[in-house]
């Protein structure tokens, strides 16, 4: 599978969001087809699917997050664990050069954003099939007010075939809450600006959520685009906001 240009078609934000290509070439920062920020999607035309995706994500009906479950003897040490083990190599990409030289590419770099991923597609690649803590698929960085960025965490994903016992090995879900994005109806040619606005019928922010509604107008049905996904921000003083849910559900303006 190749990377072929394409994102730089893309016109606004998403989560997100993530899927599979040849894991170790690489672009430039807008040229990066079948594959969204997130490294887990390959679904032609996701230009302005994405775009729908942009705003605040609230527990609609286009979001899917594992419900927390009973603490059990050792979660909160595997947990924290992880959190070391991200903090120990974001320390490295605080200067955000250094991640651009080391292989990660903005996702939608002149797009404004809440939060700017900056995906490794190896790791995105290698979170497929297994969990290494000090590979996270993207860093999350805000931009500063003299158009630099500022590195606030880091955004681990797994393949959307995932079982929540599959999630829970990698980070216990008693501390930790992963997300999906479901429901997904993309809009027909000619009616991409139904995607916006108060009264939007398509994509994640989109009146339609079934797939009969979305066939009855013309649209494409996906039940879920992307896979699952959780941030972690592991320099937060506070214990709470370190799997912070409403943090990693803020992505857009």
């Amino acid at each position: 599978m190749k990377f072929k240009s394409d994102l730089g078609k893309l016109v606004c934000t998403s989560v997100l969001i993530t899927a599979l290509a040849a894991c170790a070439q690489t672009a430039n920062n807008d040229s990066m087809q079948g594959m969204d920020h997130h490294g887990m999607a390959d679904m032609p035309g996701m230009d302005h699917a994405v775009a729908a995706m942009s705003g605040h994500m609230d527990m609609g009906p286009h979001m899917k997050m594992t419900a927390l479950r009973p603490a059990q003897p050792g979660d909160q040490q595997r947990a924290d664990a992880v959190a070391a083990d991200a903090r120990k190599v974001l320390a490295k990409y605080t200067d955000y050069k250094v991640a651009l030289d080391d292989g990660f590419r903005i996702f939608l770099p002149n797009v404004p954003q809440k939060q700017y991923h900056f995906t490794n597609y190896r790791y995105a690649f290698e979170a497929r099939s297994s969990f290494n803590p000090e590979h996270p698929t993207s860093l999350l960085y805000e931009k500063t007010a003299d158009g630099g960025y500022k590195l606030i965490g880091a955004m681990y994903t797994a393949p959307k075939s995932f079982s929540e016992d599959e999630l829970n090995a990698r980070i216990p879900l008693s501390v930790a809450q992963w997300h999906e994005h479901v429901n997904f109806c993309k809009a027909p040619e000619g009616r991409k600006s139904e995607y916006f606005g108060r009264d939007a019928k398509f994509g994640l922010r989109g009146s339609i959520t079934t797939e009969e509604q979305c066939k009855a107008a013309g649209g494409e049905f996906h039940p879920v685009i992307f896979g699952w996904m959780v941030h972690v921000y592991p320099f937060e003083k506070n214990a709470a906001d370190v799997w912070s849910v409403e943090k990693q559900m803020d992505h857009g303006d």
